[in-house]
C-alpha cells in the first residue's frame, strides 16, 4: 500500500488554524488528523466536534480522529455527523470495543481502532474482519511532540503478519514520533498511515516536510 500522510493539527497553530492548513495543504497530505483528549482517558483535554465542523469548513482532505476519551460511543455518532471520516477508538478504553466499532460503521464511517504501547497486537483479532485500520501508538497518548519509542517497529512488523494472514487490506496507522528518520523503518515494517503534528506543523516550511516524509518512505 502507498504511504498515507496525515498532519495532526494539535500541533498548529489555533490562533491561525485556516492558514496553517492552506500552507501543509500545498504538500498535498491525505487526510487531516484530530486528537480527541477528555482529561480521564489521558491527562490533557483538547477539543471536540466543534473543531472537525470547522475542518471540515476549512479543507476538502478527508479527516480521521483518533478518539482518546472513555466513553466513545457517546460522542462516536457526533463526529460522524461533523463529517469524521475514519474513527479510532481505544482498544482499552470501553468494556465493548465491538460495539463501538460496529457503532462507527453502522453510521457510514471509517472503523479504526488503536493500542496502546504496552497493548498486545492479538487483542484486535475478534475486530478485525469489522476495521479499516489499526493505530499503533508508537508515544504514550496525550501529549504531542515526544520521543518514538522503537519497539513500535517490531510491534508493527508482528501486526502487519497477522493482518496479512486474515485481512491485507487493513492499514496500520503510527501515531507519535513520526519524522523522516522514523517513518522509512515503519513503511518497511508494513505501516502505511502515518500521523504526523510537530514534524509537519513545526517545520519552516509545512508542505515541504510532507513531501519530504512521503519520499523517506521510498
Amino acid at each position: 500500500m502507498d504511504p498515507v500522510i496525515s498532519p495532526s493539527i494539535l500541533s498548529a497553530d489555533f490562533a491561525r488554524l485556516e492558514e496553517d492548513i492552506r500552507k501543509a495543504e500545498a504538500g498535498n497530505p491525505d487526510y487531516f488528523h484530530l486528537d480527541i483528549m477528555d482529561g480521564h482517558f489521558v491527562p490533557n483535554i483538547s477539543y471536540g466536534p466543534m473543531i472537525a465542523q470547522t475542518m471540515k469548513r476549512i479543507t476538502k482532505k478527508p479527516l480521521d480522529a483518533h478518539l482518546m476519551i472513555t466513553n466513545p460511543d457517546k460522542y462516536i455518532p457526533k463526529f460522524i455527523e461533523a463529517g469524521v471520516e475514519l474513527i479510532y477508538p481505544h482498544i482499552e478504553a470501553s468494556y465493548d470495543v465491538y460495539r463501538s466499532v460496529q457503532l462507527i460503521t453502522d453510521l457510514g464511517g471509517k472503523a479504526g481502532i488503536t493500542l496502546n504501547p504496552g497493548t498486545p497486537v492479538e487483542w484486535i483479532e475478534p475486530l478485525i474482519d469489522k476495521l479499516d485500520a489499526v493505530m499503533l501508538m508508537s508515544v504514550c497518548p496525550g501529549f504531542g511532540g515526544q520521543k518514538f519509542i522503537p519497539n513500535a517497529l517490531e510491534k508493527t512488523r508482528k501486526l502487519r503478519k497477522l493482518l496479512d494472514e486474515q485481512k491485507p487490506g487493513v492499514h496500520i496507522a503510527i501515531d507519535g514520533g513520526v519524522d523522516t528518520s522514523t517513518i522509512g523503518p515503519l513503511f518497511e515494517a508494513g505501516a502505511n498511515f502515518f500521523i504526523a503534528g510537530s514534524a509537519v506543523f513545526k517545520a519552516k516550511d509545512s508542505a515541504q516536510a510532507i513531501r519530504d516524509l512521503r519520499a523517506a518512505c521510498k
